[in-house]
């Protein structure tokens, strides 16, 4: 029998953090304990996982002795204060949050693109943004043989990506519309009605118009891909849809490239699952992606707005590959290496 590890997961109530000890039992990582740590709400709260009933505890600094790894999915506040604490401790932090990402001495790892960059931690590694993940998945392998100049993406972005009341409030807009009265109440998580509807920002607005998911792709894309040369234009759209993250990605390349060699790339891509054929109606599509950890790509089309410009459609699950499936394989990135 091979090692084993004593494996945290700080925010195990929420989307993520459930889909995080999912992916766990799914991928048979080889877990000696398994620590799940929410809020003082969930403290007690119990939580069945392979063949046993497991008992959340709200997070404290002692939470994290004795782990080796600990996977956060808690919000930027709680990752300032627990991640230095459980990397102080001995365990390897995989976060989930905006905390650390633009950290120059923290790695940003997306394992299909820059597994190596993983060994590079002082304690602490960052999980991107869901839309960066699914972005880089699907074009460093084409940047590896044609270098990418530019870049203009248009995200259509799930409301899971909020979390879970951002759910439950889009579920409960929907009904109320069919119901007799059909008044939808006011909206609470998001700040137009979400349901038919779609809101052209996601974060907040920043000084010059863009807003942070949008300074988010930027920036993320370039750190993970080692090119912070690269132009990059983005627009982020939170739409009506449960899960899964959809782009329409324009790519201007260092010299032209056709749709067959894109798709001959694309075909042995790590990660990435091709789903091209538009005159069957064969497109990666929100639901179809749902329940998995690949990255689908189709519409793959030349474009003439650049001078080698390709355009594509890009569609992944936020909540398993955009996060919590992502974290996972970092932390099996480390393993396979012996780094923990």
């Amino acid at each position: 029998m091979g090692k084993t590890y004593r494996v945290a997961i700080l925010g195990a109530t929420g989307l993520v953090g459930q889909t995080m000890a999912a992916v766990l039992a799914e991928r048979g990582f080889p877990i000696e304990e398994l620590r799940l740590l929410a809020s003082a709400r969930s403290d007690g709260d119990t939580v069945s996982w392979r063949d046993r009933t497991l008992v959340v505890a709200e997070a404290n600094d002692r939470s994290f002795d004795g782990i080796d790894v600990a996977l956060f999915s808690a919000g930027a506040d709680i990752s300032h204060h627990f991640a230095p604490i459980a990397a102080a401790a001995g365990a390897v932090v995989i976060d989930n949050s905006s905390a650390w990402r633009m950290d120059p001495a923290v790695p940003l790892v997306v394992p299909e693109v820059n597994s190596d960059d993983a060994l590079d931690h002082q304690g602490i590694i960052a999980n991107p943004n869901c839309s960066t993940i699914q972005l880089v998945v699907a074009l460093n392998p084409l940047h590896l043989v044609n270098p990418i100049r530019r870049i203009v993406v248009d995200t259509y972005q799930s409301v899971s990506g909020t979390g879970k009341a951002a759910v439950e409030e889009l579920r409960e807009q929907i009904s109320a519309s069919v119901s007799e009265s059909g008044v939808i109440p006011s909206p609470s998580v998001y700040p137009h009605q979400i349901a038919f509807n779609v809101l052209p920002h996601i974060d907040t607005f920043q000084e010059g118009g863009s807003c942070k998911e949008e300074w988010k792709i930027v920036q993320e894309t370039r750190k993970i891909m080692h090119e912070p040369s690269i132009r990059i234009v983005a627009t982020t759209v939170r739409v009506p849809v449960i899960t899964s993250h959809s782009e329409a990605v324009h790519v201007d390349f260092s010299r032209p490239m056709s749709v067959t060699e894109v798709r001959d790339v694309l075909a042995s891509a790590p990660g990435v699952l091709l789903r091209d054929d538009p005159i069957s109606n064969l497109y990666p599509t929100p639901l179809n992606s749902t329940g998995r950890d690949e990255v689908f790509v189709g519409r793959l089309r030349p474009n003439d707005v650049f001078d080698n410009g390709i355009s594509m459609w890009v569609v992944a699950d936020n909540i398993r590959k955009g996060a919590a499936t992502n974290a996972v394989q970092i932390a099996e990135v480390l393993v396979a290496r012996g780094a923990i």
